[in-house]
């Protein structure tokens, strides 16, 4: 025991009521969540030659404040075994203290295709971006679980958790998860998603639940709060999506507080990442919004 250690717990015993506060004194209580920032929520600016990719980063430190960043591979489609670009990037990162979490990954075949050589291929196309992750020390890449529109209910499911299998089995040999986000479409149905899962029964194959991707298609949607609920069993990673902000700068469409005390309540201590994909304010402006509302919610639930 070092002399500080021994000075603040000699005053608390002695005072006895303010034990919670010498507490406090002697240790730092970890966040219960963290915060990292989706690169969708810059893809105006990236898609508009404003902000190159390179440099993504760094303006996650420099104008938001932080130190954790998603990657999506729109941005970098033929940069995947490009070693000198992808050092590049890795450099950027650590000069800048930024981790690089996961990569998004878009494009690149369904994984429950129903045709079984197109499936096999999709996973085929998935493996440099695993290889990528790899490299960059992320914890997983996240993918679709797309399956077309033939099949019923339940053949979707085998498809997807065939697709998903087989890509998972990979990436463990790498040290890497599979996580699949609601994104549209079945994936949008917590409840089918979970049965996805219950099916691949892979440690590193989970979720990442967005918390507003839950359009099905033809007019419908699936209730937010009951979808993100199926799938934080499954989660190794949550998406903070927002749009719109009132007044008190809260999310119009989620209400925060509730979405968060259901992943708090699963157990969940993982980064949260910002995903603004709003219209009214600028990029900066809604990213700005959406940290100070997580900060906000976070230390009201502490």
């Amino acid at each position: 025991m070092n002399r500080r250690t021994f000075l603040i717990q000699s005053a608390c015993a002695t005072v006895g009521a303010g034990l919670a506060g010498c507490t406090a004194l002697g240790t730092r209580s970890k966040p219960r969540f963290e915060i990292s920032l989706a690169q969708w929520s810059l893809h105006k600016a990236l898609f508009g030659k404003h902000l190159d990719p390179l440099d993504f980063p760094k303006a996650s430190r420099l104008d938001y404040g932080i130190s954790a960043v998603e990657l999506v591979n729109q941005f970098y489609k033929d940069k995947a075994r490009d070693t000198g670009y992808l050092s590049e990037l890795k450099r950027r990162a650590a000069d800048n203290g930024v981790r690089i979490l996961l990569i998004m990954i878009d494009g690149e075949g369904a994984l429950g295709d129903a045709d079984p050589t197109k499936r096999a291929q999709a996973v085929v196309n998935h493996h440099r971006w695993v290889e990528a992750a790899k490299y960059f020390g992320c914890h997983s890449i996240r993918v679709n679980a797309e399956t077309g529109p033939t099949g019923s209910f339940e053949e979707k499911q085998d498809r997807a958790a065939d697709g998903l299998r087989a890509l998972s089995e990979f990436a463990r040999g790498f040290g890497l998860n599979v996580i699949v986000e609601n994104h549209g479409g079945l994936s949008s149905n917590g409840a089918w998603l979970a049965g996805v899962m219950r099916k691949v029964k892979l440690p590193n194959c989970g979720t990442l639940p967005d918390f507003g991707n839950f359009n099905l298609g033809n007019g419908q949607t699936y209730d937010r709060y009951l979808g993100v609920r199926e799938l934080m069993p499954f989660a190794k990673a949550v998406s903070a999506k927002s749009h719109d902000f009132d007044a008190a700068g809260n999310e119009i469409h989620t209400d925060y507080h509730r979405m968060m005390r259901i992943v708090l309540e699963a157990g969940y201590r993982g980064f949260v990442g910002i995903e603004y994909e709003g219209s009214k304010m600028s990029e900066p402006e809604g990213i700005r919004a959406t940290k100070q509302l997580l900060e906000r919610v976070r230390a009201e639930l502490s």
